[in-house]
């Protein structure tokens, strides 16, 4: 049994690798952080590549020049400075030369050089200026291509706008009576108004940790590939640094060993991985994939596999060029947000949300409270002692006025689904005005519109009207759905038309409508062909996420509220078998839908009772308490602001998990041009359903991760417009999405009328 679950669990998901995603600091698209005042630029944006990092540095300043509490010339000289540029890289340097032409009175500090990193590249290190129709914002241009034109194309540029820097290296920022202190180890801290951090990922050189790794002839940077003709040299990595040092020490002459410990090189650039793979063909480089490096000696380093067999190889020199640590100690001891730092402070926030929600979803809608039986809070404020209104006075009992306000009054329900209504429309249109591509105004729109009318006027104002004049009161239409009997008996709830939900909401996400003490053909009939058919049909067809991103109310939810939050979802190996909850959700489904349907076969057993009541009673342990109010609801939402929208989607719940079947043969994928991926990561961490979408995109592969919603995000985010939306016909072609997601290639190819007003809609 196990390996029947591991061996399913495989072909439905853990398949495919599960990338992590490296913390940083948290950013918005502005570059300001929670500490006022404070702008990160460059690398640490999470975009690397020259023209972007000059593009922000540019635009900061831009930004703090737009702030109206912003005075330049507020201090002097000395005392306190407009701005504060830390780090004289690329953005720093690009951000100087704004604050010069502004007039700004600035200083820029630096701790070794200027355009350090690049200083430290290896000699004749070719050069990425991609996308090359980008114009960055700013005075910055590049022209050359390989490391020393660029290096002397800078500092000239740098010369020519007369920008110096001062030699100091800054410990951390804080405030002080209203001014940012900028500290040094010694001395006095630097004052001003506005400070940059332009440091880049200029952070302490990741360790292997293992017997030998002080030794001199290990190294962390190479400079000079021609120094070390001859030698034996093992390079540890699988990134472009380290692919780049090994081609460039093959060439020079040297015997050359590369030690990745994955099977193939994810995150490195296609050229890369094809010049390597090349020389390894030619048999002029040796690849040890899938090993680790466990000791260095002075003549030899041993290599460990997935075999468990130790690998003794011959050398004179190591590189280990697995990249550096984000300077992340620096922006904590600056207070500024890290993300995935579970803080004090965020622990307490995240408790704070939880237990409101579980107060929202248990404590109002499903308990008793002061006492008396059978009434919640809702209903107690809703009474006549405390509803502030006569609603009479407001018009005639038959009006539709008087059925929204006595839904108000009367039904808990009502109230829940206008404040889901409400937030759904409010962040739906800001993230429409945020994320301004055709696509996102599109989908963003749907959602709104599939809430607002079926999910809300539907149910709660137009049913509930037309009983009042007689519609369902004569079999039919709500006879057929189980709509034409009074809830209460008293005439104060109109009756059961929240089972229209169940026209959106498909089962098993929406079980109520199916799972009754006797049959509703209407239900039962809809809900099998929206189920086993619709839904197969159009997921086949455009992908899981043409329910998921598009229909379904708890994606309207993430989708709009949770869009600035989508970045917080953890990613790797162990959160992706976490995925498979849902599965056990579905299967707990279907059991109930089997024992359900024996209840109806055998009536006289009692047994249809007893289901009905573990399904829909408030026990402790019904399913509607377990999965609906602590899965779907307070644990769903509780978790929204820290990590992601996307929780209850993502992880439990059992119609995505049957869609996850379904789409195993789906059309759908996510096309990428490989020679554009850069492998910066972000279409990987903006994914909040955890899909290591840089493994598919490095490569040029298809992503076919189930586990896709279509939200866009990756899409939208990509620096070099690498992804688009697509599908496989019958005869295996491509056929990409007409309508456009990806705002660079909205840039680079002419698009058409129709998404030209999307996107002007989206301003």
């Amino acid at each position: 049994m196990p390996n029947i679950i591991a061996r399913y669990t495989n072909w439905l998901h853990t398949q495919w690798p599960a990338g992590g995603v490296e913390k940083g600091p948290s950013v918005n698209d502005d570059g300001s952080t929670n500490l006022t005042g404070v702008r990160v630029v460059g690398d640490l944006t999470g975009v690397p590549l020259l023209k972007f990092s000059a593009d922000t540095g540019a635009k900061a300043v831009a930004g703090i020049l737009a702030e109206s509490d912003f005075k330049p010339g507020a201090g002097n000289s000395t005392a306190v400075y407009d701005l504060v540029i830390v780090g004289a890289g690329v953005s720093g340097i690009s951000a100087a030369i704004e604050a010069q032409k502004a007039g700004l009175n600035f200083v820029i500090y630096e701790a070794d050089e200027s355009f350090s990193t690049i200083h430290n590249f290896p000699r004749k290190k070719p050069i990425f200026t991609y996308p090359t129709e980008m114009k960055n914002a700013g005075e910055l241009h590049f022209e050359a291509d390989v490391k020393e034109a660029l290096l002397i194309e800078l500092k000239a540029q740098q010369a020519e706008h007369g920008i110096e820097t001062t030699r100091a290296k800054v410990q951390h920022i804080s405030r002080r009576g209203g001014v940012l202190a900028v500290e040094f180890a010694k001395g006095e801290p630097a004052k001003a108004q506005r400070v940059i951090v332009a440091i880049g990922r200029t952070g302490n050189f990741r360790k292997l940790n293992v017997p030998g790794e002080g030794m001199d002839k290990v190294s962390n940077r190479l400079i000079d590939a021609g120094e070390h003709a001859g030698q034996k040299v093992m390079v540890v990595g699988g990134g472009d640094s380290a692919l780049e040092a090994a081609v460039a020490l093959s060439e020079a002459g040297a015997t050359v060993a590369v030690s990745y410990r994955k099977d193939s090189f994810l995150r490195a650039k296609p050229d890369n991985v094809e010049q390597i793979q090349a020389l390894a063909d030619e048999g002029k480089l040796t690849l040890y994939m899938g090993t680790n490096l466990q000791e260095i000696n002075e003549d030899n380093v041993v290599v460990c596999g997935g075999d468990d067999q130790d690998c003794t190889v011959e050398n004179d020199i190591v590189f280990t060029l697995i990249g550096r640590e984000p300077p992340l100690d620096f922006f904590r001891k600056s207070k500024i947000q890290v993300t995935g730092d579970w803080t004090p402070k965020a622990m307490l926030g995240l408790a704070a949300f939880m237990l409101l929600m579980v107060f929202l979803y248990h404590l109002i809608a499903y308990k008793p409270l002061l006492g008396i039986e059978g009434t919640n809070l809702w209903q107690v404020f809703a009474s006549k002692q405390w509803f502030p209104f006569n609603i009479p006075a407001f018009g005639a009992q038959n009006s539709l006025l008087y059925t929204f306000l006595n839904a108000a009054r009367n039904d808990p329900g009502f109230t829940f689904a206008l404040i889901y209504t409400t937030v759904i429309l409010v962040f739906g249109v800001r993230r429409i005005r945020r994320r301004k591509t055709p696509y996102v105004t599109v989908q963003t729109s749907t959602l709104i519109v599939i809430q607002v009318v079926p999910l809300f006027i539907l149910p709660y104002l137009l049913f509930p009207y037309l009983y009042q004049h007689g519609v369902f009161t004569n079999g039919g239409f709500g006879e057929w759905f189980g709509m034409t009997f009074l809830s209460d008996g008293q005439g104060g709830d109109p009756n059961q038309f929240w089972r229209s939900f169940g026209f959106i909401l498909a089962w098993p996400l929406f079980i109520y409508n199916i799972f009754t003490e006797a049959p509703i053909w209407g239900w039962i009939i809809f809900g099998f062909v929206q189920t086993f058919v619709a839904i197969p049909l159009i997921v086949w067809r455009w992908g899981k996420g043409a329910y998921c991103g598009w229909i379904c109310s708890c994606g309207a939810m993430a989708e709009t509220l949770g869009d600035q939050h989508r970045h917080k979802m953890p990613h790797g190996p162990k959160w992706n078998r976490l995925n498979m909850i849902g599965q056990w959700v579905l299967a707990i489904a279907f059991v109930l839908l089997a024992l359900r349907i024996i209840g109806w076969v055998t009536p006289w057993v009692g047994f249809d009772k007893g289901i009905a009541g573990f399904i829909d009673k408030n026990e402790l342990l019904s399913y509607k308490v377990l999965i609906d109010l602590w899965l779907a609801g307070a644990i769903g939402y509780g978790l929204y602001f820290h990590l992601s929208g996307r929780v209850w989607c993502r992880f439990a719940c059992p119609l995505a998990a049957l869609m996850h079947i379904y789409a195993r043969f789906s059309q759908f994928r996510i096309f990428a041009e490989k020679k554009k991926c850069i492998s910066c990561n972000v279409c990987t961490t903006v994914c909040h359903q955890g899909i290591d979408v840089m493994s598919f995109a490095n490569k040029g592969l298809p992503m076919e991760d189930p586990e896709c919603v279509r939200c866009s995000a990756c899409v939208q985010s990509c620096p070099t417009g690498v992804l688009s939306f697509g599908r496989f016909d019958s005869k295996g072609d491509m056929i990409y999405d007409k309508l456009q997601a990806s705002p660079v290639r909205m840039q680079e190819h002419a698009f058409s009328p129709v998404d030209k007003l999307l996107a002007e809609a989206g301003r």
